[in-house]
């Protein structure tokens, strides 16, 4: 459609453009909708489907959607942070050592207190969404040493699975890059987004981890950073990865 000056219109759903200004997730975006909570040049939408442009006067909760520009970083965690904005317990966290200038952003998944590595962060939480939703499985590498000499067998049954909690049954791709002295490094590889997941397989194969490091996030890695630091994440990049997960999401739907 085109306006009076003859300029495309570009509509985009209203879910997607409230998790897009990094509001919230595009599910909560829903939940709020149903909810009668969303308002539209001020009427009340509950229509998930509902397209809107950049002109329209969009209210959560009777307050002015922001849009804002989204922004995508890239950032070593070191170890002795936990991946959260607060903690109950008075640990530390990201926030404490992040850049003024990107405090704002939310990290896409976690990494726990002692584990170091890359985690990506961003204002768009339709992005978050995709990143981290359990059907769509984004390829997440780290860098393991764990303790003991590991063999292929090991890798064998982590790829069949192991049930790390009752009913958790967790899976992961591994290789053997070296053996350090009696210590086993690995690359592992996971598609699901479990708690302490590497920690707790190789927990209970007899190998706890000594160290862990993830080193990419679908096609984006930690090259050229060191811990602590951060880099702008290019919009190449993230078209990048768009088109990544669009790939991945046609070879599951083929595959079902």
């Amino acid at each position: 459609m085109f306006n009076k000056k003859n300029k495309k219109i570009e509509y985009t759903r209203l879910n997607k453009f409230i998790a897009s200004s990094g509001l919230c997730s595009r599910r909560k975006a829903d939940e709020l909708i149903e909810q009668g909570r969303v308002k539209v040049n001020g009427k009340t939408v509950t229509e998930m489907g509902f397209l809107v442009t950049n002109k329209d006067k969009i209210t959560v909760n009777n307050q002015p959607l922001k849009k804002t520009t989204p922004v995508y970083i890239k950032y070593y965690k070191p170890a002795g942070y936990i991946t959260t904005m607060s903690d109950e317990k008075g640990r530390k966290t990201i926030y404490d050592i992040l850049p003024d200038e990107v405090k704002e952003l939310k990290p896409v998944g976690r990494l726990d207190k002692d584990s170091t590595g890359l985690l990506i962060m961003t204002n768009d939480g339709d992005f978050i969404n995709k990143m981290t939703h359990p059907s769509i499985k984004i390829p997440k590498v780290y860098k393991v040493t764990a303790e003991g000499k590991m063999n292929q067998q090991h890798l064998i049954t982590m790829a069949k699975g192991i049930e790390i909690e009752p009913g958790k049954i967790a899976y992961a791709d591994s290789m053997i890059l070296e053996y350090e002295g009696k210590n086993t490094v690995l690359q592992i590889i996971l598609y699901q987004g479990m708690n302490r997941q590497i920690r707790k397989m190789l927990d209970s194969l007899g190998y706890p981890v000594i160290s862990l490091k993830r080193i990419s996030h679908g096609t984006i890695n930690i090259q050229g950073l060191k811990k602590g630091q951060f880099k702008y994440i290019k919009p190449r990049e993230i078209s990048d990865l768009l088109k990544y997960i669009q790939k991945i999401e046609k070879q599951q739907s083929k595959g079902k």
